[in-house]
């Protein structure tokens, strides 16, 4: 399958019902974090509608900040340290967990699954604290969501998943996203890949997630792979592996979690007392998230001599796409039939292999036709009753459906009408095998929904020319799959180039600044939350001193120049929450949400001595950009944000008056 439709069908994936997706407090704050020049106060301030999920955020953000930064007790403090990807990409880890712990894919343990990441997410936030290879405040939702897409393929595609870990022995295999692809048109590995990128994590580890599977899928940019933090994933998931392993496994992993430590330049020594840690750790986690984790796994008694490493044969993957109930027989492409006329694959069907249910009793209706289906090179899966086929047509979604029109326990003509009320089934060829002199049959079956009618021992040339009108039908619904790919992708791109245009509409293209037009939209905004919380809020204008001299002295690019220089500078002395907007000319305004009098008048205070000491134009006497700032806040005099940034405005016209000043109409007030 090329990377192309791999990457469609990833798209596709994401885009169906059944996709695990965050819900409740989760998901309100997704949306919240995905908007624009989000304040980190507003996110903060919409954590505390899931107390829960605000304790899970202040404690990574305690695994994160380090001993320099000092403990995490505020919700405030802990959104300043991690961020908002990281927030955001917490919040739908621990909602996955929380709704997804059960699945109904055989072979797939939910709560192992978790206990797993949860180990792998721990392990990975230690690694990279202590290393520093890239930004540690994603390391545990990395190390949470890594393989995520494996929980997705668990829950969209059970039975097909639960076959192929059937196959593995409930092990994991190098280059398993290409059996994943043949099963279900995507691979785990590049689907958690794509998942992650969507939630704006780094493409680092974007990019060693998605290597995982050995395939490469999603087009990242150039230097976006990065060995080293490819090696610490693949030792914190060896680590998780160990965690959730019974106690008689755990000596026989310990040589390969030496090998990848000494990898990584760790002494045995180091990776012991930080897998204990990370052991401590996760289960003290998976208590907080009643999640059984088993006993504590012994790394510090592990015998640092190398060990033998037990064998492993690979697990053979089979061609054949379904087979999800227990008595359905699969025959492979390469099963030889009987001594049977055979049906050559038609022309155009050679690129695309048609998938097949032969549905009737084995002597009956399958003896006639499977042999030579199967020698003609289709993929072909077979059901005993009607009951079983429609279940396993609904559920592998076969091409062409062959059914008995005398089929035990449901016959052929209730099947096909029954599958034509399912949308999956609304597409499948079916075919209709009975008595060839039974006109009533004939009709009854194409009532019902057939595609075409065939005796019960069709000669070959007869089921060929069926095939090839499936083939066909098949060509013209992939041909309809790809435009309605081609649609959603022209509407994506131009959502995301109405998205850019809306977003060119609220910033200064010279400075790079909201403008006046997203200053007045923020400022209510922020007016609303502080009456509703009963918090400070200040507002300050400023306004260049010498804009126009240097205009007239060095040009009208000079002038541009200084603008961006001391928007620059004024940005190093906000703190992250506040907004600095360019409102035209000379004018900037700044909201700062949170920030009572004294605050606000040492911050423009911070900005004024930072713009005087930013050279605007070089030269044996260079030129200096001086402000005069005016400063607000709000009050009981205050009632509406207009009367806010009116009083801000006359405050400069007061500072104005000295220039390089900061002053306030209130102080003044409150002076007199």
């Amino acid at each position: 399958m090329s990377i192309n439709r791999v990457a469609r069908r990833i798209d596709e994936i994401k885009g169906m019902n059944e996709f695990p997706l965050p819900k409740g407090p989760a998901l309100a704050l997704i949306r919240l974090t995905q908007r624009e020049f989000v304040s980190l106060a507003v996110v903060a301030h919409a954590i505390k509608a899931d107390p829960t999920f605000a304790v899970r955020a202040i404690r990574v953000a305690n695994g994160v900040a380090g001993a320099d930064h000092g403990p995490v007790v505020s919700l405030r403090d802990a959104v300043d340290v991690l961020g908002v990807p990281p927030v955001r990409s917490l919040a739908m880890g621990f909602s996955l967990l929380e709704n997804y712990r059960a699945t109904e894919c055989p072979g797939f343990d939910g709560a192992r699954f978790w206990a797993r990441s949860l180990a792998r997410a721990v392990a990975l936030q230690l690694l990279m604290a202590s290393r520093g290879e890239a930004p540690r405040s994603d390391a545990f939702s990395i190390g949470l969501l890594a393989r995520v897409g494996e929980l997705v393929l668990a829950t969209m595609f059970p039975q097909a998943y639960g076959t192929l870990l059937q196959r593995r022995g409930g092990g994991r295999e190098a280059n398993s996203d290409l059996a994943e692809q043949e099963l279900t048109g995507a691979g785990a590995a590049a689907l958690s890949a794509s998942i992650l990128l969507d939630y704006n994590l780094p493409e680092v580890y974007v990019e060693a997630v998605e290597a995982q599977g050995g395939a490469s899928v999603l087009e990242l940019p150039a230097g976006a792979a990065n060995p080293s933090v490819r090696k610490l994933l693949q030792l914190a998931d060896h680590i998780g592996d160990i965690c959730v392993a019974p106690e008689t496994a755990w000596h026989g992993m310990m040589p390969a979690l030496f090998d990848m430590g000494e990898a990584l330049a760790l002494d045995a020594t180091t990776l012991i007392a930080l897998c204990h840690r990370a052991a401590h750790e996760w289960r003290e986690w998976g208590s907080n998230l009643e999640l059984e984790t088993g006993p504590m796994p012994r790394f510090e008694q592990a015998d640092l001599n190398p060990l033998p490493v037990a064998e492993s044969k690979p697990a053979a993957v089979s061609v054949a796409t379904a087979a999800s109930a227990p008595s359905a027989k699969v025959v492979s492409a390469a099963t030889p039939g009987p001594a049977m006329p055979i049906v050559p694959a038609p022309a155009a069907a050679r690129s695309t292999v048609l998938n097949m249910l032969l549905v009737g009793d084995a002597v009956r209706a399958r003896r006639a036709l499977a042999g030579q289906l199967s020698a003609a090179g289709y993929r072909l899966v077979e059901a005993d009753n009607g009951r079983q086929g429609l279940a396993m047509a609904i559920e592998s979604q076969p091409q062409v459906v062959l059914v008995d029109a005398h089929a035990a326990e449901l016959d052929g003509i209730e099947l096909i009408r029954t599958l034509r009320q399912f949308k999956t089934g609304r597409g499948i060829y079916a075919l209709l095998l009975g008595d060839p002199a039974d006109e009533e049959q004939m009709v009854r079956g194409f009532e019902a929904g057939a595609d075409g009618f065939l005796p019960l021992a069709p000669s070959a040339r007869a089921l060929t020319a069926h095939l090839l009108a499936a083939q066909r039908v098949a060509g013209l619904q992939e041909d309809l799959r790809h435009d309605q790919e081609e649609l959603r992708r022209i509407s994506a791109e131009l959502s995301a180039s109405n998205q850019k245009l809306q977003e060119a509409g609220m910033t200064d293209m010279l400075t790079g600044c909201p403008n006046r037009r997203y200053a007045m939209d923020r400022i209510h905004q922020e007016w609303a939350m502080a009456v509703r919380t009963e918090r400070p809020l200040a507002c300050m204008v400023v306004d260049l001193d010498n804009l126009k001299q240097i205009n007239d002295a060095h040009g009208h690019e000079a002038g541009d120049r200084a603008l961006k220089l001391i928007a620059s500078a004024f940005k190093g002395e906000m703190r992250a929450q506040e907004v600095l907007a360019r409102s035209g000319g000379d004018e900037f305004i700044v909201i700062c949400p949170d920030t009572g009098l004294e605050a606000a008048l040492a911050c423009a205070e911070r900005m004024r001595a930072a713009a005087a000491a930013q050279p605007i134009v070089g030269g044996a006497q260079p030129i200096h950009g001086t402000v005069s700032i005016g400063v607000a806040v709000r009050d009981a005099s205050v009632t509406d944000p207009a009367t806010l940034i009116r009083l801000a405005d006359q405050s400069a016209y007061l500072a104005k008056r000295n220039r390089d000043s900061v002053a306030t109409m209130q102080t003044v007030a409150i002076r007199a």
